[in-house]
């Protein structure tokens, strides 16, 4: 379904530092919480995979990697959405609905960016290398599926979650059974985060024909969040239980699941402003994961 492209006076920037204003924009480095979402689950991969010390090269290309492919998306992501985003309140006055970027632009940002992320996957090995061509795929792909079917939410999490077996292979060169438990826990949190944020925008997506989980599950909207919650903790559990993690990454959990409670609380009403709270909350939820994974490391070292 096509839906007609927003009629708009705006020109396009002349000057280099507002054209470079909109990219920034684009690549929403104004708005960091993608970067946070990406970044924890890659994080929680290396410390895993170096029992707690992971090399710190590796660690900075990861985190330098999550910056660039999550903005990089963001731009395919907007050149994917260019016939909708100015339809829909929250997304209009993104930089391709209004025209201050052009289409063309969108993809050269995109390429660069890739391809500045892959000249730091190269500093890794071979097999992280090859998962690095899955990576970009996802996230290409990604973007497209609000067209095909209610749970693009799924390819979300494949791509953020795509970053576990990357860690493990440049840090081990393999992948243990349980990184793809992981892997699993951090697809449905995808689920559970991407669905808070699509209830945002719920009513503009039913009217131009978008899809999402938050249109799938319906009423029932909240009680699928809460059960995605308990099977992702119970996913985050076993993982520690594979990995000898003790009781400082249980209370992360516990912190953890602390914070989903809340997020119940923040969506009770459906309240668009809430439920995006809601999902921005999510950020404190992976860093409570992560830091008692860094304090049981840390404090038997």
């Amino acid at each position: 379904m096509r839906v007609p492209e927003l009629k708009v006076e705006i020109q396009p920037p002349k000057r280099l530092r507002d054209r470079l204003y909109q990219y920034l924009v684009l690549v929403r480095l104004n708005r960091p919480i993608g970067i946070f979402l990406l970044l924890w689950p890659a994080l929680w991969a290396l410390w895993l995979a170096g029992s707690g010390q992971p090399p710190w090269p590796v660690v900075l290309i990861f985190v330098l990697g999550v910056v660039l492919m999550r903005s990089a998306g963001c731009a395919i992501n907007d050149y994917a959405d260019r016939h909708f985003d100015g339809q829909v309140a929250r997304t209009r006055q993104r930089p391709l609905a209004t025209g201050r970027v052009s289409p063309g632009e969108a993809i050269g940002v995109f390429v660069v960016l890739s391809l500045l992320a892959f000249v730091l996957v190269l500093q890794l090995n071979w097999q992280t290398i090859a998962l690095s061509v899955v990576a970009l795929a996802l996230t290409v792909i990604y973007p497209f599926m609000k067209r095909f079917t209610h749970l693009p939410q799924l390819f979300l999490g494949a791509a953020f979650g795509w970053a576990i077996p990357m860690a493990f292979t440049a840090v081990t060169g393999s992948i243990p059974n349980y990184a793809w438990i992981l892997f699993a826990a951090t697809l449905i949190w995808a689920l559970i985060y991407d669905t808070q944020y699509a209830m945002v925008d719920r009513a503009d997506d039913l009217r131009i024909g978008i899809k999402s989980t938050a249109i799938l599950f319906g009423r029932y909207d909240r009680l699928a969040i809460a059960l995605l919650q308990i099977l992702m903790l119970g996913l985050l559990l076993w993982v520690g239980q594979t990995a000898g993690l003790g009781v400082f990454y249980q209370l992360g959990l516990l912190t953890a699941a602390g914070l989903a409670i809340y997020q119940h609380y923040l969506i009770r009403n459906r309240e668009p402003k809430l439920c995006f709270q809601a999902f921005l909350n999510n950020n404190y939820f992976g860093m409570a994961v992560f830091l008692g994974l860094a304090f049981d490391y840390g404090l038997r070292a």
